[in-house]
Protein backbone atom coordinates (compact mmCIF):
# COMPACT_ATOMS: atom_id res chain seq x y z
CA UNK A 1 0.00 0.00 0.00
CA UNK A 2 1.53 3.09 -1.14
CA UNK A 3 2.23 5.79 2.03
CA UNK A 4 1.07 9.56 1.92
CA UNK A 5 4.68 10.32 0.96
CA UNK A 6 4.82 8.19 -2.48
CA UNK A 7 0.92 9.39 -2.91
CA UNK A 8 2.83 13.44 -2.46
CA UNK A 9 5.36 12.09 -5.26
CA UNK A 10 3.07 10.98 -7.41
CA UNK A 11 1.00 14.28 -7.21
CA UNK A 12 3.63 16.78 -7.74
CA UNK A 13 5.07 14.60 -10.36
CA UNK A 14 1.69 14.73 -12.57
CA UNK A 15 1.26 18.45 -11.87
CA UNK A 16 4.33 19.20 -13.21
CA UNK A 17 3.75 16.64 -16.15
CA UNK A 18 0.06 18.70 -16.48
CA UNK A 19 1.86 22.13 -16.36
CA UNK A 20 3.62 21.23 -19.31
CA UNK A 21 0.45 19.64 -21.31
CA UNK A 22 -1.03 22.54 -20.59
CA UNK A 23 1.30 25.16 -22.16
CA UNK A 24 1.89 22.93 -24.89
CA UNK A 25 -2.49 22.93 -25.75
CA UNK A 26 -1.91 26.83 -25.60
CA UNK A 27 0.92 27.13 -27.66
CA UNK A 28 -1.11 24.61 -30.09
CA UNK A 29 -4.19 26.57 -29.86
CA UNK A 30 -2.25 29.87 -30.81
CA UNK A 31 -0.75 27.99 -33.81
CA UNK A 32 -3.62 26.19 -34.77
CA UNK A 33 -5.82 29.37 -35.19
CA UNK A 34 -3.24 30.63 -37.62
CA UNK A 35 -2.94 27.30 -39.74
CA UNK A 36 -6.74 26.89 -40.09
CA UNK A 37 -7.46 30.35 -41.09
CA UNK A 38 -4.33 30.00 -44.12
CA UNK A 39 -6.06 26.62 -45.18
CA UNK A 40 -9.69 27.77 -45.21
CA UNK A 41 -8.75 31.22 -47.18
CA UNK A 42 -6.76 29.51 -49.72
CA UNK A 43 -10.17 27.05 -50.63
CA UNK A 44 -12.06 29.26 -52.88
CA UNK A 45 -9.04 30.11 -54.84
CA UNK A 46 -8.30 26.32 -55.41
CA UNK A 47 -11.83 25.43 -56.01
CA UNK A 48 -11.72 28.15 -59.00
CA UNK A 49 -8.16 27.23 -60.17
CA UNK A 50 -9.18 23.20 -60.22
CA UNK A 51 -12.54 24.37 -62.38
CA UNK A 52 -10.18 26.32 -64.51
CA UNK A 53 -7.43 23.46 -65.19
CA UNK A 54 -10.17 20.76 -66.05
CA UNK A 55 -11.88 22.88 -68.58
CA UNK A 56 -8.83 24.47 -70.38
CA UNK A 57 -7.79 20.46 -70.65
CA UNK A 58 -11.09 19.14 -71.65
CA UNK A 59 -11.28 22.50 -74.46
CA UNK A 60 -7.72 21.69 -75.69
CA UNK A 61 -8.32 19.93 -78.86
CA UNK A 62 -5.36 18.05 -80.49
CA UNK A 63 -3.46 18.80 -77.15
CA UNK A 64 -1.13 16.72 -75.04
CA UNK A 65 1.30 17.67 -72.83
CA UNK A 66 3.72 15.23 -70.68
CA UNK A 67 1.95 15.55 -67.08
CA UNK A 68 -1.39 14.15 -68.88
CA UNK A 69 0.05 11.26 -69.83
CA UNK A 70 -1.72 7.99 -68.61
CA UNK A 71 0.27 4.82 -68.75
CA UNK A 72 -0.07 1.80 -67.07
CA UNK A 73 1.11 2.09 -63.72
CA UNK A 74 4.32 -0.24 -63.22
CA UNK A 75 5.77 2.30 -60.34
CA UNK A 76 4.24 4.43 -58.35
CA UNK A 77 5.35 7.35 -55.76
CA UNK A 78 4.13 8.69 -52.91
CA UNK A 79 4.34 11.90 -51.37
CA UNK A 80 4.24 11.23 -47.89
CA UNK A 81 2.78 13.89 -45.81
CA UNK A 82 3.47 13.83 -41.89
CA UNK A 83 4.18 15.98 -39.26
CA UNK A 84 7.97 17.07 -37.87
CA UNK A 85 6.51 16.03 -34.16
CA UNK A 86 4.35 13.83 -32.34
CA UNK A 87 1.81 14.38 -29.68
CA UNK A 88 -0.95 14.57 -31.90
CA UNK A 89 -2.81 11.95 -31.40
CA UNK A 90 -3.09 9.54 -34.08
CA UNK A 91 -2.72 11.69 -36.97
CA UNK A 92 0.50 10.44 -38.44
CA UNK A 93 -0.51 6.93 -37.40
CA UNK A 94 -3.31 7.33 -39.63
CA UNK A 95 -1.24 8.69 -42.38
CA UNK A 96 1.26 6.07 -42.22
CA UNK A 97 -2.00 3.13 -42.29
CA UNK A 98 -2.52 4.70 -45.93
CA UNK A 99 1.12 3.98 -46.71
CA UNK A 100 1.56 0.85 -45.72
CA UNK A 101 -1.39 -0.16 -48.46
CA UNK A 102 1.06 0.69 -51.54
CA UNK A 103 3.55 -2.05 -52.61
CA UNK A 104 6.73 -2.22 -51.10
CA UNK A 105 8.57 -2.83 -54.28
CA UNK A 106 7.21 -0.91 -56.87
CA UNK A 107 6.64 2.23 -54.47
CA UNK A 108 9.31 4.95 -54.07
CA UNK A 109 8.48 8.11 -51.29
CA UNK A 110 8.72 11.61 -51.33
CA UNK A 111 8.37 13.06 -47.36
CA UNK A 112 7.27 16.37 -46.14
CA UNK A 113 8.11 16.35 -42.68
CA UNK A 114 10.46 14.80 -40.14
CA UNK A 115 8.13 11.63 -39.02
CA UNK A 116 7.61 11.20 -42.49
CA UNK A 117 10.77 10.40 -43.15
CA UNK A 118 11.32 8.48 -39.88
CA UNK A 119 8.55 5.99 -40.91
CA UNK A 120 9.74 5.35 -44.39
CA UNK A 121 13.52 4.96 -42.96
CA UNK A 122 12.08 2.62 -40.31
CA UNK A 123 9.51 0.22 -42.63
CA UNK A 124 12.42 -0.49 -45.27
CA UNK A 125 10.98 1.34 -48.14
CA UNK A 126 12.54 3.30 -51.12
CA UNK A 127 13.22 7.25 -50.31
CA UNK A 128 13.58 9.23 -53.08
CA UNK A 129 13.34 12.66 -51.58
CA UNK A 130 12.87 14.52 -48.33
CA UNK A 131 11.94 17.86 -47.83
CA UNK A 132 10.42 19.75 -44.87
CA UNK A 133 7.97 22.56 -43.99
CA UNK A 134 7.65 25.21 -41.86
CA UNK A 135 4.51 25.52 -39.19
CA UNK A 136 3.49 28.37 -41.61
CA UNK A 137 3.81 26.82 -45.02
CA UNK A 138 5.61 28.38 -47.51
CA UNK A 139 4.91 28.75 -51.05
CA UNK A 140 8.03 27.71 -52.27
CA UNK A 141 8.73 25.03 -50.00
CA UNK A 142 5.15 23.23 -51.86
CA UNK A 143 6.92 24.01 -55.26
CA UNK A 144 10.16 22.49 -54.48
CA UNK A 145 7.70 19.13 -53.98
CA UNK A 146 6.04 19.27 -57.11
CA UNK A 147 8.89 20.03 -58.58
CA UNK A 148 10.56 17.17 -57.67
CA UNK A 149 7.33 14.83 -58.66
CA UNK A 150 6.62 16.21 -61.91
CA UNK A 151 11.01 15.26 -62.86
CA UNK A 152 10.12 11.47 -61.68
CA UNK A 153 6.70 11.30 -64.09
CA UNK A 154 8.08 13.24 -66.82
CA UNK A 155 11.20 11.37 -67.23
CA UNK A 156 9.33 8.20 -66.72
CA UNK A 157 10.56 6.63 -63.40
CA UNK A 158 7.26 6.73 -62.00
CA UNK A 159 4.12 6.22 -64.01
CA UNK A 160 1.90 7.54 -61.30
CA UNK A 161 2.14 9.83 -57.96
CA UNK A 162 -0.14 9.89 -54.87
CA UNK A 163 -0.32 12.38 -52.49
CA UNK A 164 -1.22 10.53 -48.91
CA UNK A 165 -1.93 13.59 -46.52
CA UNK A 166 -4.64 14.82 -44.11
CA UNK A 167 -7.64 16.73 -44.93
CA UNK A 168 -8.50 19.05 -42.77
CA UNK A 169 -12.28 19.25 -41.75
CA UNK A 170 -12.52 20.73 -38.61
CA UNK A 171 -10.99 21.14 -35.19
CA UNK A 172 -12.23 17.67 -34.20
CA UNK A 173 -11.74 15.97 -37.20
CA UNK A 174 -9.00 15.63 -39.64
CA UNK A 175 -9.16 12.35 -41.86
CA UNK A 176 -6.10 10.68 -43.92
CA UNK A 177 -6.82 10.64 -48.00
CA UNK A 178 -4.88 9.22 -50.79
CA UNK A 179 -5.51 11.92 -53.69
CA UNK A 180 -3.93 11.24 -57.17
CA UNK A 181 -1.76 13.71 -58.19
CA UNK A 182 -0.12 12.73 -61.42
CA UNK A 183 -1.12 12.30 -64.41
CA UNK A 184 -2.99 15.47 -63.96
CA UNK A 185 -7.13 15.04 -64.10
CA UNK A 186 -10.27 14.60 -62.45
CA UNK A 187 -9.46 14.27 -58.86
CA UNK A 188 -10.25 10.78 -57.12
CA UNK A 189 -9.11 11.85 -53.49
CA UNK A 190 -10.43 14.88 -52.52
CA UNK A 191 -7.46 17.55 -50.40
CA UNK A 192 -10.51 19.69 -49.09
CA UNK A 193 -13.62 19.59 -48.64
CA UNK A 194 -16.41 21.58 -51.12
CA UNK A 195 -14.53 19.73 -54.07
CA UNK A 196 -17.10 17.15 -54.76
CA UNK A 197 -19.58 19.66 -56.72
CA UNK A 198 -16.99 20.89 -58.94
CA UNK A 199 -17.12 17.76 -61.48
CA UNK A 200 -20.66 17.93 -61.84
CA UNK A 201 -20.20 21.54 -63.07
CA UNK A 202 -18.27 20.81 -65.87
CA UNK A 203 -20.62 18.38 -67.20
CA UNK A 204 -22.27 20.01 -70.37
CA UNK A 205 -21.71 23.69 -68.71
CA UNK A 206 -18.83 24.10 -70.57
CA UNK A 207 -18.49 26.34 -73.24
CA UNK A 208 -15.77 26.88 -76.32
CA UNK A 209 -12.52 28.37 -75.82
CA UNK A 210 -9.85 29.96 -77.74
CA UNK A 211 -7.08 29.62 -76.51
CA UNK A 212 -4.25 32.69 -77.45
CA UNK A 213 -1.35 31.95 -78.56
CA UNK A 214 -1.67 28.25 -78.66
CA UNK A 215 -2.81 25.39 -76.02
CA UNK A 216 0.62 24.34 -75.46
CA UNK A 217 1.59 27.36 -73.94
CA UNK A 218 -1.56 28.46 -72.05
CA UNK A 219 -2.45 25.09 -70.87
CA UNK A 220 1.09 24.18 -69.90
CA UNK A 221 1.72 27.42 -68.38
CA UNK A 222 -1.23 26.70 -66.09
CA UNK A 223 -1.10 23.15 -65.22
CA UNK A 224 2.27 23.78 -63.65
CA UNK A 225 1.25 26.52 -60.89
CA UNK A 226 -2.31 24.60 -60.39
CA UNK A 227 -0.01 21.64 -59.00
CA UNK A 228 2.25 24.10 -57.35
CA UNK A 229 -0.63 25.36 -55.65
CA UNK A 230 -2.72 22.08 -55.37
CA UNK A 231 0.66 20.74 -53.36
CA UNK A 232 0.48 24.04 -51.32
CA UNK A 233 -3.09 23.64 -50.12
CA UNK A 234 -2.62 19.85 -49.22
CA UNK A 235 0.82 21.33 -47.02
CA UNK A 236 -1.80 23.91 -45.46
CA UNK A 237 -4.29 21.53 -44.83
CA UNK A 238 -1.87 19.04 -43.22
CA UNK A 239 -0.51 21.86 -40.81
CA UNK A 240 -3.89 22.56 -39.91
CA UNK A 241 -4.80 19.15 -38.96
CA UNK A 242 -1.54 18.85 -37.27
CA UNK A 243 -2.32 22.21 -34.91
CA UNK A 244 -5.55 21.06 -34.08
CA UNK A 245 -4.94 17.56 -33.38
CA UNK A 246 -2.09 18.31 -31.05
CA UNK A 247 -4.47 20.95 -29.09
CA UNK A 248 -7.11 18.42 -28.18
CA UNK A 249 -4.64 15.94 -27.49
CA UNK A 250 -2.94 18.27 -24.85
CA UNK A 251 -6.40 19.48 -23.90
CA UNK A 252 -7.07 15.61 -23.11
CA UNK A 253 -3.72 14.72 -21.26
CA UNK A 254 -4.46 18.31 -19.12
CA UNK A 255 -8.15 16.79 -18.20
CA UNK A 256 -6.74 13.43 -17.19
CA UNK A 257 -3.97 15.05 -15.34
CA UNK A 258 -6.06 17.14 -13.59
CA UNK A 259 -8.51 14.23 -12.49
CA UNK A 260 -6.01 11.87 -11.73
CA UNK A 261 -4.45 14.69 -9.35
CA UNK A 262 -8.25 14.69 -7.50
CA UNK A 263 -8.15 10.91 -7.22
CA UNK A 264 -4.76 10.76 -6.00
CA UNK A 265 -5.81 13.72 -3.47
CA UNK A 266 -8.47 12.21 -2.08
CA UNK A 267 -6.61 8.70 -1.69
CA UNK A 268 -3.89 11.26 0.17
CA UNK A 269 -6.87 12.60 2.77
CA UNK A 270 -8.37 9.39 3.61
CA UNK A 271 -5.31 7.57 4.33
CA UNK A 272 -3.90 10.71 6.31
CA UNK A 273 -7.45 10.80 8.58
CA UNK A 274 -6.62 7.21 8.97
CA UNK A 275 -3.33 7.64 10.33
CA UNK A 276 -4.48 10.39 12.59
CA UNK A 277 -7.15 8.33 13.74
CA UNK A 278 -4.68 5.15 14.50
CA UNK A 279 -2.52 7.52 16.50
CA UNK A 280 -5.30 8.71 18.64
CA UNK A 281 -6.74 5.14 19.03
CA UNK A 282 -3.09 4.33 20.35
CA UNK A 283 -2.75 7.30 22.65
CA UNK A 284 -6.30 6.62 24.46
CA UNK A 285 -5.09 3.26 24.69
CA UNK A 286 -1.74 4.15 25.79
CA UNK A 287 -4.06 6.69 28.66
CA UNK A 288 -6.44 3.85 29.73
CA UNK A 289 -3.32 0.98 30.72
CA UNK A 290 -1.73 3.73 32.22
CA UNK A 291 -4.70 4.44 34.31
Amino acid sequence: MLSTHDILRQIQSIRGTAQITQAMQMVAASKMRKAQLAALAGRPFMHRLYRLQRKAVTQAVDFSHSLLDVREVRKRAVILVAADKGLCGALNSNVFRLATEFDITSTVFITAGRRATQFVARTGRRLVAEFAYADAPKYSEARAVAACACDLFVKGEVDQVQIVATRFVNTLVQQAVSIEFLPVGKITGLPMAGMESLESELVDNTPEFKFEPSPAVVVGYLLSHYLNIYLYQVLLNAKASEQSARMVSMQNATENANKLIKNLTLDYNKLRQGNITNELLDIAGGQSGSA
